[in-house]
Parts: C-alpha cells; sequence; structure tokens
C-alpha cells in the first residue's frame, strides 16, 4: 500500500516562487503616502477646532472627533507602511509580474507582447522623493500593471525594456 501524499498548499499569488525574484519599490514611496496623510489630518483637525471654536455646543463631541481623526491617521499610517511593502515587480523572459494589496492581493501578469505603451509619470511628491511610476497599457483596459515608487533611473530602464522586449515581442503577430 502507498501512503496518501501530503496535500500541498498553493498560493495563486505566488506564482513559481522558485525562479520568481520579485523586486520592491522604494520606501520612500511611504514618506509620500505619509505627507498625504498628514495632510488630510491637518485639513480634519482644523475643520474640528473650527467647529469647537464657532459653536456652543458640548466640546466633548468635537474632542471625541479629534481622537478619532488622530486614531484614524495612525491606523492609515500603518496600513500606508504594510501597502508599500506589499508592492513588487518580477522581470520574466516572457512577461512582468506585478504583486500589491494588503486585504485584498493582486496579481498581475503582462505579456511583453501585449504591451500596446509604456507610461512613466511622477507628480510634483514623487519628483520631490525621486521616485517615479511605470504603468503599463494593454489592450486590456482593466489592467492594473503599475509599478510606483521606482527611482526615475528604475524607471527609465524599466520603461526601456519593456518597450523593447514590446516590439520585440509582438513582431511575430
Amino acid at each position: 500500500m502507498t501512503e496518501p501524499s501530503t496535500p500541498t498548499t498553493v498560493d495563486a499569488l505566488e506564482p513559481w516562487p522558485e525562479t520568481v525574484v520579485w523586486r520592491p519599490v522604494s520606501s520612500r514611496l511611504f514618506l509620500v503616502h505619509l505627507i498625504g496623510i498628514a495632510t488630510w489630518t491637518v485639513v480634519l483637525l482644523a475643520g474640528l477646532i473650527t467647529g469647537l471654536v464657532l459653536t456652543s455646543s458640548s466640546s466633548l463631541w468635537w474632542l471625541l472627533g479629534m481622537a478619532a481623526a488622530l486614531v484614524l491617521a495612525v491606523w492609515r499610517t500603518v496600513i500606508a507602511a504594510r501597502a508599500v511593502r506589499a508592492w513588487g515587480y518580477a522581470e520574466r523572459d516572457n512577461d512582468l509580474l506585478v504583486r500589491h494589496g494588503l486585504l485584498v492581493r493582486h496579481l498581475s501578469i503582462v505579456p511583453y507582447a501585449r504591451m500596446q505603451y509604456v507610461d512613466v509619470t511622477a507628480g510634483p511628491l514623487e519628483r520631490a522623493f525621486g521616485l517615479a511610476t511605470v504603468q503599463l497599457h494593454t489592450a486590456a483596459a482593466a489592467s492594473e500593471a503599475r509599478v510606483p515608487g521606482l527611482p526615475p533611473a528604475e524607471a527609465s530602464r524599466l520603461r526601456d525594456r519593456l518597450t523593447a522586449l514590446g516590439e520585440d515581442r509582438a513582431e511575430g503577430l
């Protein structure tokens, strides 16, 4: 008699773990998120303080609102730190893999032959921290193949490589 084999767990979001080398995004992306969180927290607190000063109602509710805003800011900061660590990408011979997400994890596999064009963008905060975002566009409108938080040199290298590989692979179509 043969022994029953132990079932192995397969994670659909970790394809070919022994062959994929994930590259993380820059940790400076967390600072960009942190500035956004701080900005919204200051605006929210300013509104609550203004309401406290201008109304004659009980200050307890206003103080509870301010405490809730601060708790929300701390929670969003923790989530932002984990979310930045969740981003990663891997370049393979025929496709690019992009993963992200905490609660709902996403894995996008974009064949180079399916890419139509590649965008590199950088908003004011990203530029201030020396970051850029690479966005891949395919025939599928729902493609979420975007890699934020890359140093400009890496974003440029990835853009050029993806463009060259996309042109190479598309010739056979």
